[in-house]
């Protein structure tokens, strides 16, 4: 699945949806439509799609960015990785110990201990990047998890917030790990997601996109009317 939001009269803003069957995670895959260079969001199990997607086209993966570091957010990062070893590698500070922590992604629950190659970069509230043209601005968002960041794109005729776990269509981040707490996540949802224009995009990290304003009026967990 493809969307693609209009920048201005030349240029559109094209996110690739590549779907995991197990847990039914949502990698993405960013590009401006002018350029040959994409950022990867999140890759969990299925790779070899996202392999096809730039071999296909001759596009460059410029930058692997983890929204959080548990399991299904980060499987992926080992194969991607070794494929293209000098694209960096960025995550929130906060869950930065995550990747080689098997008990802290949850991945040894599983069975399966996955151990992520190293951050390149850590990033912090505020912080911009810029990777293959794309500016993002980063928010800490934690709750669902300490560290999760989301990464908001501004340069579109709407907002385009690469969320993560923190907010749902009609849900938001599970809160029951060890290190998980609802009012925290739900002030991250009102102070660092609420607080943007209504018609904002959210990419989900599962599930279906949404729209701010949607979620402010009709989510059962962190609504705009509480």
């Amino acid at each position: 699945m493809q969307y693609r939001i209009t920048m201005d009269e030349k240029r559109f803003f094209e996110i690739t949806l590549i779907k995991s069957e197990m847990f039914g995670q949502n990698a993405y895959l960013l590009r401006i439509s002018d350029q040959k260079h994409c950022v990867l969001v999140d890759p969990s199990f299925e790779v070899q799609p996202i392999f096809s997607y730039l071999d296909d086209n001759g596009y460059e993966l410029d930058a692997i960015l983890n929204t959080h570091g548990h399991i299904d957010h980060i499987v992926g990062n080992q194969p991607v990785k070794t494929r293209y070893p000098s694209v960096p590698l960025v995550i929130g500070e906060g869950d930065v110990h995550k990747l080689s922590d098997p008990v802290a992604n949850l991945s040894a629950g599983y069975g399966i201990e996955v151990i992520s190659p190293p951050a390149d970069r850590t990033v912090v509230h505020g912080e911009l990047i810029s990777y293959g043209g794309i500016d993002l601005e980063t928010r800490n968002t934690p709750g669902h998890s300490p560290g999760h960041v989301v990464w908001i794109f501004y340069d579109a005729e709407v907002p385009v917030v690469i969320n993560g776990d923190v907010l749902f269509e009609g849900s938001v981040g599970r809160t029951d790990f060890e290190d998980g707490d609802f009012d925290t996540l739900e002030k991250s949802i009102r102070e660092q997601l609420y607080t943007l224009p209504d018609e904002s995009i959210v990419l989900t990290g599962h599930g279906n996109a949404t729209t701010i304003g949607q979620e402010k009026a009709t989510n059962p967990f962190v609504n705009s009317i509480d």
